[in-house]
């Protein structure tokens, strides 16, 4: 979970960075004006930054606490799944923010509901048999400590 905190300040980066982009792109003069669609970009542009590092094998947070996502396997991970995963890791947030959605909830309410949703998807990772993640289970993947993970050589 640390390494997912980390994650989330360095992503702050991209997303003012695409943010910023989408603004000038679109004229957007109001932050609330197309806000969906500023959503969806930004939706596309985290799609792309988690697949691409996944794909490689760890994103900057990840090496820094030396994780590394590889497939059931132990192979780096295709496009096509680390797509998937990305998909899949939406479990986190997508409960919770369609809940608020449907019920109408303020705000804070929505971020108690969330981080207690955040805490129970983290703990029912305990439930698994090796204690993945249930997104990483259901993509096909898992997270693996890279200091003891051998390189498996490529077919030639």
């Amino acid at each position: 979970m640390a390494c997912w905190l980390y994650e989330g300040m360095l992503l702050f980066g991209v997303v003012f960075i695409a943010g910023y982009l989408f603004s000038a792109l679109t004229q957007t003069r109001h932050a609330l004006d197309n806000r969906h669609l500023q959503q969806a970009f930004l939706f596309v542009v985290l799609g792309v930054y988690f697949t691409w590092f996944w794909h490689k094998g760890q994103t900057l947070a990840m090496k820094t606490w030396h994780i590394r996502v590889v497939d059931r396997q132990g192979r780096p991970l295709t496009q096509a799944r680390a797509l998937l995963r990305y998909l899949l890791s939406w479990s986190w947030f997508l409960p919770p923010l369609a809940l608020r959605e449907a019920m109408g909830w303020p705000a804070l309410e929505a971020v108690v509901l969330l981080g207690g949703w955040i805490a129970i998807w983290a703990v029912l990772a305990r439930f698994h048999p090796d204690r993945q993640f249930w997104h990483d289970a259901w993509a096909g993947t898992r997270l693996v400590d890279s200091r003891l993970a051998r390189p498996i050589a490529k077919a030639a």
